[in-house]
C-alpha cells in the first residue's frame, strides 16, 4: 500500500467487498481528509481486477460545463451508441460530441440513453463487474448529475458505484445522485482521521522531511489528522528559521484555506497572478493563459510548491481547496479586472460570456447580447440551469429602452428553470417576470406560472386563476390568447367553460404554423369537452387533429385520442397509440408523461379484460411515481379497481375509503368520483347494496353539479341500478335506466349496449314482469359485441341472466348460462363473481364443475411460464410470494409436471386452459 492510503486498508478492503457485493458506496468527510487518495486506490484495484471503470472527476470551474461529467462517464461506452434508439442515440452525440448539434439536445433523452448504455456494459460478459466512480460529487454540472442520477437508480445493483462527496457532518446531508432511493443499500463510509503513524509517514513523503515526534504529535493534534492540513501544517512550520521549540506556538492558522492563503503569499509575483488567473478560468490552459499576458514559467513556483500541476496544455489545481483559497483572496475590484482581462483574451464565446457574466455591472446592450447568445447555446446542449443564470444576466443587464429583449431574457430565465424540473425556482422566476413585465410579455409570464402550478400540482383554482390572468393580459385575437385558451381547456374540468375555451383556440390557431401542436390539442379537446357537455360527437375533428400533429403528439392533450377510443371500447386503437406515445417518453426519458401513459393503458388493459398486464403497467406508473413524487391518487384508484375485479374486496374497499376522505379535505370533485366508484362497485360485489348505491348516487350528484353530462371515463350506471333492484329502491332503478338509456342514444358503445341489456333484464324481474324479451334482447346485445371486447360485461350478462333464468324456472338456461359465466370469470379471475354464479348454480339443483387451473392459478402458470421469478409474479398480480409459491404448487399437481421448464411446454400445449 503505497503512501497515498497509508492508514486506510480496512477501509479499501471494506469499500471493495461492498461494490462486489453490487452495494453503492459513498465516502465523505471533511476536505482534505483523503477521499480522492482512497478512490484513486480503489480504482486502481477494480482495474487489476478486470471491472470496467466509467469516472470523472469533476471540478467546480467545470460545474458551469454542461454534460462535461458524463462525457467522461460514457466515453469509454461510445462505440455502443449504434445499439441506442434514434432519439437516445441523437441526444448523447451532442453530450459526447461524435455528431453535429443541429437541435438541442433532449435531455430526458439524454438519461435514458445512459441508463441504456449502463445497462448494456453490465449485460457484457467480458467483463467481471461495472464501476461508475464519481470524485467530487458536489462539483457536477447539474444536466451530468440529473442524467447519472436517472441512470443509477434503475441499474443499482447490476452496476457499481462509488462516489466522493464534501461532508463536514457525514451522513447528516443527503446522498448524491439520489443514491439512497437506488437499488441496493446505500453504503456511507465516513473517513475519519490518521493517527499519529499514518501521518509521519504522509508527511514523509509529501515534505521530504522528518518531523521529530514531539512536533510531529502536536501537528497531529491541530490538524486534527486531517492529511491535507497536517500537509500544510507542516510545510508552514518547515518555512521557520527554525523548529518551534517545546511548548513554543505553531504557525496560527484559522483554516486549511488560510494556510493555503499564507502559503500562497510566499509565491513571486508573476506565480500568483497566473495562478490567479487559472483560478478564475474555465478551464485553464497553457494557450489561454499566455493571451492573458502570462509565461508558462510564471507558473513554475506553484507547480514546484504543489499547488497546480500542468500536464500538456492543461493546468490543474492538485486540490480544489487550493483554487478556492486563491478566489476568495482576489480583491472584488481586482476580480473583475482579471475577468475582463479573461474575457477580452479568450476566444471561446461561451467563456468569453461567463467572464462577460462577472465583471460587467452596468446596463450593457453588446454584453447582455452576448450573454444571452451563450445562454441559448447552453439551452440547447440541455443546460437549462446554466442557461437560466446567463439569462437573468442578460436581463439585468439589458438597458431601459431595450425593453423587448428584457422581457425575452427574463420569461427565458424562467422556462429553462421549468425545463430543469426545479418547480420552486421555475415559479419565483416566473413571479419575477410577472411583477416587471407587461404587455403580451406578461401574458406569457402568466401563462408560464400557470404551468408550473399545473406540473407542481398547485391546487385547481390557483392553476385556474394565472391562466385566466393571462388571458386578460393577452392582445384579444392573438396566437397567445388562442395558446392560453387551448391550456385552459385541458386545465377546466367543467364541460361547459372547457369548450368554449376550446372553440377559441381552435379559432385563433387555425393556420399558424409555429402552433400547429396546439392546434391539434385544441381539436382533441374541442371534441372531448363537446361530448362531455352532451353534445353530438363530432369525429372530424379528431381525423383534423391527427392530422395536423404529424410524427409527435402534443403534450397538452396527446392522450385524448386513446382517451375517446378506450370510451368507445376500442382498446386496440388505443392500446396502439399509448404504447407509440409511451415509447416516445421514455426514450426522452420523460417519467411524469410515462407514470401518465402507463396509468391510461392500466386502464384500457382492465376494461379489455387482460388483468396481468394492467397490473404490470399499474406497478411499473407506481414505481415512477414514487421516484418523482406524483399523486397516487389515480394508480391507487386502478389498483382498486383492479382488486375488486379479482375479488380482494376488503382491500379495494380501504383503497376507496381512504380516497374519498382525501376527496373531502381537498375538496377534490376528481377525486371523489373516481373513489365513489370504487367504494360502489366493492360493495355491490360484497354484497352490501344499500351501501353501493349510496355511493353510486355521490358519484351521479357530483357529475351532475360539474354539468357532466357525458362522464367518458366513467361507466357506472348499470351498476348503479343493479345496487338499487338489489336494495328494492325501484323508482331509482327506473331513472337510472332512463339515465343509461339517454347515454346510449346519443352515443352508443359496447359497454352501453351490454349494460342496457343487462340492466332491462334486472328490472323486469324486480317489477315481476316476464322478462323473456329482456333476455332475447341480453343475448343479441351479447352476440353484437365481438368476445374479445369487456369480457367481465359479457360474463356478467350472463351471470344476471342465469339468475332470471332460475327464477322463472328455466332450469337448463339456467345453469347452461351460470356455466358459462363461471367459466368466463375463472378465465378473467374474478373469484367473487366466479363464487357467486356457483352458489347461484347449485340453486338450479346442478353444480358447475371448476376448471382445471382457478383463474389465480392460470394467472400465475403463465406468468411462471414465461420466466417471471415468484417476486414478480407476486408484485403483478398483488400477492404474496407464499400465494405465488401455494398456487405454483397447485398448478404442477393439476398439470402433472415438475419444473418450469415443463410448465412452459405444457402452457405451449394449451393446458390449463379449461
Amino acid at each position: 500500500m503505497g503512501a497515498a492510503v497509508v492508514g486506510r486498508d480496512g477501509v479499501v478492503d471494506q469499500v471493495r467487498r461492498f461494490l462486489t457485493e453490487g452495494r453503492p458506496v459513498l465516502l465523505e468527510g471533511p476536505a482534505g481528509i483523503g477521499k480522492t487518495m482512497v478512490h484513486r486506490a480503489l480504482l486502481d484495484a477494480a482495474a487489476r481486477d478486470g471491472w470496467l471503470l466509467l469516472r470523472c472527476a469533476p471540478t467546480e470551474t467545470e460545474r458551469a460545463l454542461p454534460f462535461a461529467a458524463l462525457a467522461d462517464v460514457l466515453a469509454p461506452l461510445a462505440d455502443r451508441m449504434g445499439e441506442l434508439s434514434p432519439p437516445q442515440r441523437a441526444a448523447l452525440s451532442g453530450v459526447l460530441l461524435t455528431g453535429d448539434l443541429t437541435e438541442p439536445i433532449d435531455e430526458r433523452a439524454v438519461g435514458a440513453a445512459t441508463r441504456a448504455l449502463l445497462e448494456a456494459a453490465a449485460a457484457d460478459p467480458a467483463r467481471p463487474r461495472v464501476l461508475v466512480a464519481v470524485d467530487d460529487a458536489p462539483w457536477l454540472d447539474p444536466p451530468s448529475e440529473r442524467a447519472l442520477r436517472f441512470a443509477l437508480r434503475r441499474v443499482v445493483p447490476r452496476v457499481a458505484v462509488l462516489v466522493t462527496a464534501r461532508a463536514d457532518r457525514p451522513r447528516e446531508a443527503p446522498a448524491p445522485l439520489g443514491l439512497a432511493q437506488a437499488g441496493g443499500s446505500l453504503e456511507r463510509i465516513a473517513l475519519g482521521p490518521l493517527g499519529v503513524g499514518a501521518l509521519h509517514h504522509v508527511l514523509r513523503a509529501e515534505t521530504g522531511r522528518v518531523l521529530p515526534r514531539p512536533l510531529l504529535v502536536r501537528v497531529t493534534e491541530e490538524s486534527g489528522g486531517n492529511p491535507l492540513l497536517a500537509i500544510e501544517l507542516a510545510r508552514a512550520v518547515l518555512r521557520l528559521p527554525q523548529l518551534p521549540a517545546p511548548g513554543a506556538d505553531l504557525p496560527a492558522a484559522p483554516s486549511l484555506r488560510q494556510l493555503v492563503a499564507d502559503r500562497l503569499a510566499t509565491l513571486p509575483p508573476p506565480t500568483r497572478h497566473a495562478i490567479r488567473l487559472a483560478a478564475l478560468s474555465g478551464v485553464p490552459t497553457l494557450a489561454g493563459l499566455a493571451r492573458a499576458g502570462v509565461d508558462a514559467s510564471d507558473l513554475d513556483a506553484a507547480e514546484e510548491a504543489g499547488l497546480v500541476a500542468v500536464t500538456g496544455e492543461q493546468v490543474t489545481f492538485v486540490h480544489p481547496v487550493y483554487a478556492a483559497a486563491l478566489r476568495a483572496e482576489v480583491p472584488p475590484g481586482v476580480r473583475r479586472r482579471l475577468h475582463r482581462l479573461l474575457a477580452d483574451t479568450a476566444r471561446d464565446p461561451d467563456e468569453r460570456a461567463r467572464q462577460l457574466a462577472r465583471c460587467v455591472d452596468a446596463p450593457d446592450a453588446a454584453a447582455a447580447a452576448e450573454i444571452a447568445a451563450a445562454a441559448a447555446r447552453q439551452r440547447a446542449r440541455g443546460a437549462p440551469e446554466i442557461a437560466a443564470g446567463l439569462y437573468d444576466t442578460a436581463a439585468r443587464l439589458t438597458p431601459p429602452e431595450q425593453a423587448d429583449e428584457h422581457a425575452r431574457w427574463r420569461l427565458a430565465a424562467a422556462q429553462c428553470r421549468y425545463d430543469s424540473g426545479d418547480y420552486p425556482a421555475a415559479r419565483a422566476a416566473a413571479e419575477l417576470a410577472v411583477q416587471e413585465l407587461t404587455g403580451p410579455a406578461r401574458g406569457e409570464a402568466l401563462l408560464l406560472r400557470a404551468v408550473i402550478a399545473f406540473s407542481a400540482d398547485e391546487p385547481p383554482e390557483t392553476i385556474v386563476g394565472y391562466a385566466e390572468r393571462a388571458l386578460a393580459a393577452a392582445p384579444e385575437g392573438s396566437t397567445l390568447a388562442g395558446r392560453i385558451h387551448a391550456h385552459l381547456s385541458m386545465i377546466r374540468d367543467a364541460p361547459d367553460p372547457a369548450r368554449r375555451h376550446a372553440e377559441q383556440a381552435v379559432a385563433l390557431l387555425e393556420g399558424s404554423p409555429a402552433d400547429r401542436a396546439e392546434h391539434a390539442a385544441a381539436l382533441f379537446l374541442l371534441l372531448f369537452n363537446e361530448v362531455r357537455a352532451g353534445l353530438p360527437a363530432r369525429t372530424e375533428l379528431l381525423e383534423q387533429g391527427l392530422a395536423e400533429e404529424g410524427e409527435e403528439p402534443s403534450w397538452l392533450a396527446g392522450n385524448v385520442p386513446a382517451i375517446w377510443w378506450r370510451a368507445l371500447d376500442e382498446h386496440d386503437r388505443s392500446r396502439e397509440r399509448l404504447h407509440r406515445m409511451l415509447e416516445r417518453a421514455a426514450a426522452r426519458g420523460d417519467e411524469p408523461y410515462q407514470h401518465e401513459l402507463l396509468c391510461h393503458l392500466g386502464e384500457t388493459e382492465l376494461l379489455a379484460g387482460r388483468w396481468a398486464d394492467a397490473a404490470a403497467h399499474l406497478a411499473e406508473a407506481r414505481e415512477l411515481g414514487e421516484q418523482y413524487g406524483a399523486d397516487a391518487a389515480g394508480v391507487e384508484w386502478l389498483e382498486g379497481m383492479l382488486l375488486a375485479y379479482r375479488g380482494q374486496l376488503d382491500a379495494a374497499t380501504r383503497i376507496a375509503e381512504a380516497g374519498l376522505r382525501k376527496a373531502a379535505e381537498t375538496d377534490d370533485p376528481w377525486r371523489r368520483r373516481i373513489h365513489a366508484q370504487l367504494a360502489g362497485y366493492a360493495a355491490l360485489t360484497g354484497g352490501r347494496l344499500a351501501e353501493a348505491a349510496r355511493h353510486y348516487g355521490v358519484l351521479a350528484a357530483t357529475v351532475d353539479e360539474m354539468g357532466l353530462v357525458e362522464p367518458i371515463a366513467q361507466r357506472f350506471e348499470p351498476d348503479w341500478l343493479e345496487a338499487c333492484v338489489g336494495a328494492g329502491d325501484l323508482a331509482t332503478a327506473e331513472a337510472v335506466l332512463e339515465r343509461l338509456a339517454v347515454r346510449h342514444r346519443r352515443l352508443p358503445r359496447p359497454w352501453t349496449t351490454l349494460g342496457l341489456a343487462r340492466s332491462r333484464v334486472l328490472l323486469a324481474g324486480a317489477r315481476g314482469r316476464d322478462p323473456s324479451d329482456a333476455l332475447a334482447e341480453l343475448a343479441a346485445a351479447r352476440a353484437a359485441v365481438p368476445v374479445g371486447v369487456l369480457p367481465l360485461d359479457r360474463a356478467r350478462c350472463l351471470l344476471v341472466a342465469g339468475v332470471a333464468y332460475r327464477r322463472v324456472r328455466r332450469r337448463r338456461e339456467a345453469r347452461e348460462a351460470l356455466s358459462a359465466a363461471a367459466a368466463e370469470f375463472d378465465a378473467l379471475g374474478a373469484t367473487a363473481l366466479a363464487a357467486r354464479a356457483r352458489a347461484e348454480a347449485e340453486r338450479t339443483g346442478g353444480r358447475v364443475a371448476p376448471r382445471q387451473l382457478t383463474g389465480t392459478e392460470l394467472e400465475v402458470a403463465r406468468l411462471a411460464a414465461a420466466g417471471r421469478t415468484n417476486r414478480i409474479i407476486a408484485d403483478t398480480l398483488f400477492i404474496s410470494p407464499k400465494t405465488v409459491e401455494a398456487n405454483l404448487a397447485r398448478v404442477y399437481r393439476k398439470l402433472g409436471v415438475t419444473s418450469r421448464a415443463e410448465l412452459g411446454a405444457a402452457m405451449a400445449r394449451g393446458a390449463g386452459d379449461g
